[in-house]
């Protein structure tokens, strides 16, 4: 178990595995077979072959194609086929700030193998002898990786709401950060991965964010997404990230980014050639 490893863990896939997900002649996903399957039951807004899928719903704009998938999205749902609902949309584009040429229901996202995005902010503190960053406990009853360790403030990047609006609704949400304080987080760049997961191709986007807070702050979740929160120092969660596996696994992309930015990862470390090289590069 090392730093490298739970990186390449977040890189797992094989897209041999899976087909593009074609729209207007460009992919925008990776599909796997089995959810091609049920796709292929309306062949009017779908094209399902051994290469591809591709929509050819009879629509020809944003709002069209996404009134057109809604519906089947939804039906799969209520079937099963797609396990959870969130009720936010995401956004089906290249890169983020990009039109996209339609939205989807946020938890069909990795179904498609589309291009997801999300806000994950540290919440640091200054002390005299050192710096500290508090770290959640995800509540027992969350669908996806529950009881693990999480940042202060993580969410998915929903359409309709910039990266900085989105880190102050979801600091009130998660934490009771106040927007005085939330809004003078910073941002601090971006990691990508494809890992590999049940539901399909994890494509995703993590923006980064620092927030300092005062020392006698202390959040308090109001969501009930988390169960508790802890204050641990810099070289406690080095060693939670490196040395367990209690942190949700994208979690410890942006914890692996804090290090290296705080200089407890440095040249000095063994992989660290490698460690930036999939950390930072392209995906």
């Amino acid at each position: 178990m090392s730093y490298l490893d739970k990186i390449k863990h977040c890189h797992n896939v094989d897209l041999a595995n899976y087909r593009p997900f074609m729209v207007e002649g460009s992919q925008y996903g990776w599909v796997s077979s089995s959810f091609a399957f049920h796709l292929s039951v309306w062949p009017d807004v779908f094209q399902v072959d051994d290469t591809a899928v591709t929509f050819t719903g009879n629509a020809d704009n944003y709002a069209a194609r996404s009134e057109l998938i809604a519906p089947i999205i939804k039906v799969l749902h209520q079937q099963g086929v797609i396990d959870t609902w969130v009720g936010e949309f995401y956004p089906v584009n290249h890169h983020y700030g990009q039109q996209g040429v339609m939205e989807i229901e946020r938890a069909a996202a990795l179904y498609f193998g589309v291009q997801c995005y999300g806000v994950h902010v540290n919440g640091l503190v200054r002390k005299y002898d050192t710096n500290y960053v508090w770290i959640a406990e995800r509540a027992k009853d969350k669908p996806f990786y529950p009881g693990k360790l999480d940042q202060i403030v993580a969410g998915g990047q929903p359409v309709g709401i910039s990266l900085m609006d989105n880190v102050i609704k979801e600091s009130q949400e998660e934490a009771n950060i106040p927007k005085a304080l939330a809004s003078q987080s910073q941002a601090r760049g971006y990691v990508q991965y494809k890992m590999e997961t049940k539901r399909g191709v994890e494509s995703s986007t993590l923006f980064n964010f620092d927030c300092w807070l005062p020392e006698d702050f202390v959040p308090e979740n109001t969501d009930g997404e988390v169960d508790s929160f802890q204050l641990v120092s810099m070289e406690e969660l080095a060693d939670l990230t490196e040395n367990t596996d209690e942190f949700k696994d994208n979690c410890n992309l942006t914890n692996i980014d804090l290090l290296i930015r705080s200089g407890f990862i440095d040249a000095k470390h063994p992989d660290y050639e490698e460690i930036t090289r999939l950390l930072y590069g392209e995906v």
